[in-house]
């Protein structure tokens, strides 16, 4: 039998909210040896979404593959004209296939139905994949600066774009 396509959903079902945590905190503590801080973080953008999103303008989105969750975004307010893009992640099995890209788009369609005029994201530089996503769309690159989180130097990065 042929593998299903990946489908994208809004996150709703039972477990999206725990899967989203488990599969950033596990995947991120394997790829690039992040400690329990980073799911700590995750754990708190995704519960703060649960108790208290709007849902006229925040949303967030599951893909799907062969009845498999295989990635995630979250669209938040960040301000009254500014949406935060939070959390994308595409599990290592389903990559390769454009689908970080699919999840970006969804985020930008419902920002700007929303009525958004910019979207912004913060990112680490470790994350090369997503953030030839985000350049890919037209963000840009606007602000970096050092830090220790998650048990690693990094440097944080702001991407902005118009909508």
């Amino acid at each position: 039998m042929p593998a299903q396509a990946t489908t994208i959903r809004r996150l709703g079902a039972p477990g999206d909210l725990g899967w989203a945590v488990m599969a950033h905190g596990e995947i991120y503590a394997e790829e690039y040896g992040w400690d329990t801080s980073f799911e700590a973080l995750v754990a708190k953008i995704v519960g703060d979404y649960a108790v208290s999103h709007d849902d006229h303008r925040e949303a967030a989105w599951i893909a799907e593959r062969d009845g498999r969750r295989v990635g995630c975004v979250f669209c938040v307010a960040a301000d009254e004209q500014t949406a935060q893009l939070r959390i994308l992640l595409v599990d290592p099995s389903a990559r390769g296939a454009r689908l970080g890209g699919r999840l970006v788009d969804e985020c930008l369609s419902f920002a700007r139905g929303a009525g958004y005029k910019r979207m912004k994201l913060w990112t680490n530089h470790p994350l090369v994949a997503a953030r030839q996503t985000y350049l890919s769309r037209g963000f840009t690159l606007t602000e970096e600066e050092p830090h220790h989180s998650f048990g690693a130097d990094l440097i944080g990065q702001v991407y902005e774009l118009d909508l």
